[in-house]
């Protein structure tokens, strides 16, 4: 396995922490607008929530998840953790690609709920499931990235069966 200079490998370290940390912040602030949208009587600030979390979630959500795997990727094909070497980043790699594929699969309400939103003005019980449907799905986001992240920073020890044996592969072998 070749690994990144030092340089390169600080700069896409930061660049995955940057969207990492970003995706994560993003969802909070997207947390925050659902619940303004459950909960206002304002018919104006629901309309401006829902429209802003549907801008929220497709140029600012999807593009740092997508960011967030890429880098994530890159970071353990090109460091010496490796890709299936550590049970931490393989956790970390699934947590990442289902929460991408869920978020994709969750654009169709969020988009829905914008549509609907801009169209027509939204009493308290309009579409009630669906809105608290966004709160909950927002609130287990943000909890599912900081696992995410909690992984990250406390790196839990436990080699995979592979990284035993790239591990004593690499050792030397004495006469």
């Amino acid at each position: 396995m070749r690994t990144m200079t030092p340089g390169l490998r600080k700069f896409a370290l930061t660049t995955h922490v940057t969207s990492s940390v970003g995706w994560l912040g993003a969802v909070a602030s997207f947390l925050a607008l659902s619940v303004v949208g459950l909960n206002s009587q304002d018919a104006r600030m629901v309309r401006a929530a829902y429209l802003t979390m549907e801008l929220t979630a497709w140029f600012v959500i999807v593009p740092l998840s997508l960011a967030s795997l890429l880098t994530g990727l890159v970071q353990s094909l090109g460091t010496t953790w490796g890709l299936f070497r550590h049970y931490w980043v393989v956790v970390k790699l699934l947590i990442t690609v289902l929460a991408t594929l869920i978020l994709l699969l969750h654009m169709r309400p969020i988009s829905h709920m914008a549509g609907v939103a801009a169209e027509t003005t939204l009493s308290s019980a309009d579409l009630r499931g669906l809105r608290i449907q966004l709160v909950a799905d927002a609130g287990a986001a943000l909890l599912v990235l900081l696992v995410a992240t909690t992984l990250s920073v406390y790196k839990p020890r436990g080699l995979t069966r592979y990284g035993w044996r790239k591990q004593r592969e690499q050792r030397p072998v004495s006469p």
